[in-house]
């Protein structure tokens, strides 16, 4: 019975990871009227599918940082109880970021669920120097660094004559590859992350949970996607096709060269940094919904800790 809440508490963060993540690569082709919303999507989860299979032949970094080795005690990783704790406060604080339309951090989620159940259970064998140099310095990094590559970056294709304000077969051509690279970028730095709580206790294979992890995150994607599109398409700045493939190269530059380092950075914060230096640099950044978003990062973290502390409560006391 525990393993099958494990199972379902982890696809559901799976599922929510697709609805709120697939689409931060494609948002420029939609936002910028390259493509519709449909075509996106599809492109979405071919891309992702893609980088979630090549996942398999990167160091286990990564899964090994997201199954909580290293920051709480050794006796708790792998302990059903523990992980199903981690599973549904990430999930639910995911899935109600998505339902309100905020681009979050499956990242940001993980971290602050592994933190919050490590606190309620052995507050005293938490390692917070583990949490800061494999956690918190990544995330607070990459969103600078993205911010001023975006710009870099469309300065430089704009110098270079790539990143016309109209629609062009070349143009049009990098844009949806650089879309792609987006995508499996994000599957390959992403599946690991979700992949952990599915293989950790035991419950299942690692080729198995990664079939799992790549349906449910195209379900995601496919059903629940919408209202986080229209936020990273129109509501974090004017977009024209040349900016938005600037955008999608700039992300796509920064989330691959962390997977290949086994750092878990955090699409969300790498596209929408990108996004937000074009727009500081054309001067159509719209604070109105940038400012939520941000603070939206600011909450989700603790709430996935809290929810995540109460989860344990709830399974421990269950258990006595």
């Amino acid at each position: 019975m525990l393993a099958a809440l494990i199972i379902t508490a982890a696809l559901a963060m799976v599922y929510a990871n697709g609805a709120n993540a697939n689409f931060k690569g494609v948002a420029s082709l939609f936002g910028s009227s390259t493509t519709s919303y449909w075509t996106a999507v599809r492109w979405a989860a071919v891309t992702t599918a893609a980088g979630c299979l090549a996942a398999l032949f990167m160091p286990g970094t990564l899964l090994e940082t997201f199954s909580g080795k290293g920051l709480v005690p050794n006796e708790l990783v792998g302990r059903p109880d523990f992980l199903l704790a981690v599973g549904m406060g990430a999930a639910i604080a995911n899935l109600l970021a998505t339902r309100l339309g905020f681009p979050v951090s499956t990242t940001h989620m993980l971290m602050g669920a592994l933190l919050g159940a490590g606190l309620a259970a052995e507050p005293e064998g938490v390692r917070y120097a583990k949490l800061w140099d494999s956690f918190a310095k990544p995330l607070l990094i990459t969103p600078v660094l993205a911010l001023v590559l975006g710009g870099s970056v469309y300065l430089l294709l704009k110098l270079l004559r790539l990143a016309p304000d109209h629609r062009t077969p070349l143009l049009d051509s990098l844009h949806f590859l650089s879309a792609g690279a987006v995508g499996f970028a994000r599957g390959m730095n992403d599946s690991p992350k979700l992949l952990a709580l599915l293989v950790g206790g035991g419950q299942i294979n690692e080729a198995y949970g990664l079939l799992l992890v790549m349906l449910f995150m195209a379900l995601g994607g496919f059903i629940s996607a919408r209202q986080v599109a229209d936020t990273l398409s129109h509501k974090i700045t004017g977009m024209n096709p040349g900016q938005g493939f600037a955008a999608n190269l700039a992300t796509s530059m920064l989330t691959t060269t962390a997977s290949f380092h086994g750092l878990p950075v955090s699409t969300t914060h790498v596209s929408v940094g990108a996004l937000l230096g074009i727009g500081i640099t054309t001067k159509q950044a719209r604070w109105r919904t940038i400012v939520p978003v941000l603070m939206a990062w600011l909450i989700t973290l603790p709430c996935a800790g809290l929810l995540a502390a109460f989860m344990w409560w709830l399974v421990t006391l269950r258990g006595e």
